[in-house]
């Protein structure tokens, strides 16, 4: 007689009734293909355990790479939605007092962003007296501002959106919330023939928020309906 103990005979027969309960179970298969490997001893090569462990790691890999890409999705999808959102939001005032006071409102938290503002480029010395009067998200700098800003100069090969951790904040945009920004997104835009350039930035103290080399898709196309809109009001 065997001194392995006896595998009980109900437990037997239902588990030769339904193999599946262990073939899909990674744990007790790689028990028994561990036990196996010990039976045969160091002198045997077993090709098939070794097709096995690939096969293993290969189902892993690609565990792995679903997962990814369904997150990857996950997060497409919830950001359109966010976008989408944003857009029907920032087009509802009916004046441009309320679209400006929106956008640093409900239009940031839509975004997941803590604040927002919007910086004109312009040639007079003082800031009209009805800019002032629009709060913190309106900033008026002097020309040429915006490419210091960003470090490359206007042109056909500028990208259209920056994304970017925070080391030093500008007081002119941020003011009195600019020590606790860590990244930003910065969106140029183009207000019409004969205008300044203009540019929308996202701030948020999540340093991880905006970063080089997420893709900028969904803020270009929020960027172009908020110019458009820009080009309304200021028309």
């Amino acid at each position: 007689m065997s001194g392995s103990p006896a595998l009980d005979d109900e437990l037997r027969a239902h588990l030769i009734a339904q193999p599946e309960i262990i073939l899909n179970d990674q744990d007790i298969m790689n028990a028994l293909v561990t036990a196996h490997e010990r039976q045969m001893g160091t002198n045997i090569v077993d090709l098939r355990g070794a097709a096995m462990d690939r096969l293993s790691n290969r189902l892993d890999q690609l565990e792995d790479t679903h997962r990814s890409v369904v997150a990857a999705a996950y997060e497409n999808v919830s950001g359109v939605a966010l976008i989408h959102r944003a857009v029907l939001r920032m087009l509802d005032p009916a004046d441009f007092a309320a679209f400006m006071q929106d956008l640093d409102g409900e239009v940031a938290e839509t975004l997941k962003v803590d604040c927002m503002r919007l910086v004109l480029e312009t040639i007079q010395d003082e800031a009209d007296a009805k800019v002032g009067r629009l709060g913190a998200v309106l900033s008026t700098t002097p020309a040429g501002f915006i490419d210091d800003y960003l470090g490359q100069p206007a042109g056909p090969e500028r990208r259209k959106v920056f994304l970017r951790q925070v080391q030093e904040r500008d007081p002119d945009i941020y003011g009195d919330c600019d020590y606790w920004i860590r990244s930003e997104a910065c969106i140029v835009l183009d207000l019409g023939e004969g205008r300044l350039p203009g540019m929308l930035v996202m701030g948020t103290e999540d340093l991880t928020q905006f970063r080089p080399g997420q893709g900028t898709d969904l803020l270009e196309f929020f960027g172009g309906v908020f110019e458009r809109a820009m080009r309304r009001w200021l028309s």
